[in-house]
């Protein structure tokens, strides 16, 4: 491993662990994700990716939730501890999360960063969008309706991966498709 890896691995188990056992399950398996995805990417982009991938979630952590927006915190956090202004991007607008911002109300708070719209944030998606609470690789719309059962009908969160939910359906595609042309094995 690079290490911007191991410096994310090891940020991200500082704050999830044993705060939020569960999350850093899920994290895990997006980290599987993103290893597999890193492949259509030169060596640093893939890094990248794989960084962003278990960093994902870091604004999860009790001592770091602000906000309550964990994109938000999560890039804020990074901020401060000196990650480039592409990691924090990334984190914060992983998983179409600027919907969720118009729906909190912090759209321009999470205008610091600028959602990039590549392969890579694609990927960085897909990799979210298709790992279970548990870290298990579960197929996009089952990792939808377990969102949306979670958080229960009349949640805020329910609301906005409905809305989301074609925007990331959309980079999930264009991610497989990617991975297929590749020929690598991502079910």
């Amino acid at each position: 491993m690079t290490d911007l890896v191991n410096w994310s691995s090891a940020v991200a188990e500082d704050r999830l662990v044993v705060s939020l056992p569960r999350r850093w399950s899920h994290v895990q398996g997006v980290l599987d994700r993103a290893r597999l995805a890193a492949a259509l990417f030169e060596h640093g982009e893939g890094e990248l990716l794989v960084a962003a991938a278990v960093l994902h979630d870091v604004g999860y952590a009790p001592d770091l939730a602000h906000s309550g927006f964990h994109p938000l915190d999560g890039a804020r956090y990074l901020r401060k501890l000196d990650a480039s202004e592409r990691l924090c991007a990334l984190v914060a607008h992983h998983s179409c999360a600027y919907r969720e911002a118009e729906l909190r109300g912090l759209s321009a708070e999470l205008a610091e960063w600028a959602d990039e719209q590549t392969p890579l944030r694609d990927a960085l998606w897909w990799a979210d969008m298709t790992t279970s609470p548990d870290g298990v690789t579960v197929p996009f719309e089952r990792r939808i309706g377990e969102i949306q059962e979670r958080y229960g009908p009349d949640d805020l969160v329910t609301f906005f991966i409905r809305q989301a939910k074609p925007e990331l359906g959309v980079a999930v595609e264009r991610t497989e498709e990617r991975l297929r042309a590749a020929g690598i094995d991502f079910e």
